[in-house]
């Protein structure tokens, strides 16, 4: 029987889902919107559908219209703004170089996320959810990686972009969760909706701002594509939503981790709908992200 304390589990669960069908929908906007276009689109049409969640939610709710405390506003920033951020160093660092290395890099943002909760949250982690992160990330890296692939771990910049833009995501949870649990006077359900308004709101500001300025054709385009672009925005503000509600009741690097998830979805993808047979060095990656996985719902 799962409580309110075990709902992260589900919430991650359908948030990976959401996510990847959100990013198999960007993915077709990318060739005609460029990146920065295709990216901008889950803020700025999920934004109108964050407000609508977020109306249903305190009709269902019965909850007052929050009045967050003053450290709200910066964790808002610190989650909205470092997403941003480690978007533009991922990209930076795919295009550099290796994109498998880049990814194997990328997952150590459990990491990374586990360290920043405790020390700007106090974000407790037994011992045994500690080596259930070590041991799923590592399994995300054996299956990324490609045989060759390693003499790249020995440049410089593709590292420090790839850990750096880890570094940015783990701090957007992290961020995003502060602010969650720093809403009074209303159910999680209600501050996890709140704080997506906002956030959706500043990235979509900060975006379309950098947008007009250095690509206007781009800003006309999301919206001649409106109709791909709203249904994209609808499973971004989708999956956001269940990200948010998931860190409301969790550590960060809790969900974080068990988003690996993705990877396996990923993966049965590939074998059951393009015929991509499985080697043995992704099978034993992914036989490393199921007990890390089942370790860290189990404790």
């Amino acid at each position: 029987m799962l409580s309110v304390a075990t709902l992260w589990i589900p919430f991650t669960i359908i948030a990976a889902l959401g996510q990847v069908a959100r990013n198999a929908m960007q993915r077709s906007l990318t060739g005609p919107l460029g990146t920065w276009g295709a990216t901008n689109i889950r803020f700025l049409f999920g934004f109108p559908f964050s407000i609508v969640f977020f109306a249903v939610v305190m009709v269902a709710t019965g909850d007052p219209l929050p009045s967050p405390t003053s450290a709200f506003w910066p964790w808002l920033l610190l989650g909205a703004l470092s997403q941003i951020v480690g978007t533009g160093m991922m990209l930076l660092a795919m295009n550099d170089r290796s994109f498998v290395v880049t990814t194997a890099y990328l997952k150590t943002e459990a990491i990374q996320t586990a360290i920043f909760g405790f020390v700007f949250l106090g974000d407790h982690l037994t011992v045994l959810k500690v080596i259930a992160i070590l041991i799923a990330t590592a399994g995300v890296v054996v299956a990324a990686l490609r045989p060759g692939a390693g003499k790249g771990f020995s440049d410089a910049r593709p590292t420090l972009l790839g850990l750096g833009a880890a570094a940015a995501f783990a701090l957007s949870a992290v961020g995003y969760r502060g602010a969650v649990i720093v809403v009074p006077g209303v159910s999680f359900v209600t501050a996890a909706s709140y704080t997506l308004v906002f956030g959706l709101f500043v990235q979509t500001l900060v975006l379309s701002i950098y947008l007009l300025w250095r690509a206007p054709d781009v800003l006309r385009k999301i919206f001649s594509l409106w109709k791909p672009s709203l249904l994209a925005g609808l499973m971004g503000a989708f999956a956001s939503q269940f990200w948010f509600l998931a860190f409301a009741l969790t550590a960060a690097a809790n969900v974080r981790t068990l988003a690996l998830v993705e990877v396996l979805f990923a993966q049965g993808v590939a074998y059951y709908s393009f015929k991509q047979p499985i080697s043995a060095r992704e099978l034993a990656g992914i036989v490393l992200i199921v007990v890390g996985v089942a370790l860290l719902v189990a404790f």
